[in-house]
């Protein structure tokens, strides 16, 4: 199996985690320009961006280890433009989680990380 269709495989696990964890699953890898969200999903009123990160073993590194400052800009610029494209103020709430999957064991890591506003 490549690893496009492990990435993809990891994903719907997650999803369908989330899923049985009361998400909604809001968009699955939206993309544009400047990066990617793996999946955007609605925890009661707050809308939340899931970056999604597999290993096979903790040989290279643990999952969450990966989401590393660089990505996390990447994925605040893409949740920028969807809150944009999506008529979602600074009024409501957001956050940014991951998803890390060791084997076949799940964590959710909930405010995995904070907003950074960026500027070119």
């Amino acid at each position: 199996m490549n690893r496009r269709s492990i990435g993809s495989q990891r994903e719907e696990m997650a999803a369908s985690f989330l899923k049985k964890n009361g998400v909604r699953i809001l968009e699955r890898n939206f993309r544009v320009n400047s990066g990617e969200i793996d999946i955007i999903g609605k925890e009661g009123d707050i809308y939340v961006f899931f970056e999604v990160k597999y290993r096979k073993s903790a040989a290279a590194g643990f999952p969450v280890e990966s989401v590393n400052g660089k990505k996390q800009l990447t994925i605040c610029r893409v949740a920028d433009y969807y809150r944009m494209t999506h008529g979602l103020d600074d009024t409501h709430s957001f956050r940014f989680d991951v998803i890390a999957i060791l084997g076949e064991t799940i964590t959710w890591y909930r405010n995995a990380f904070e907003y950074h506003r960026y500027y070119r």
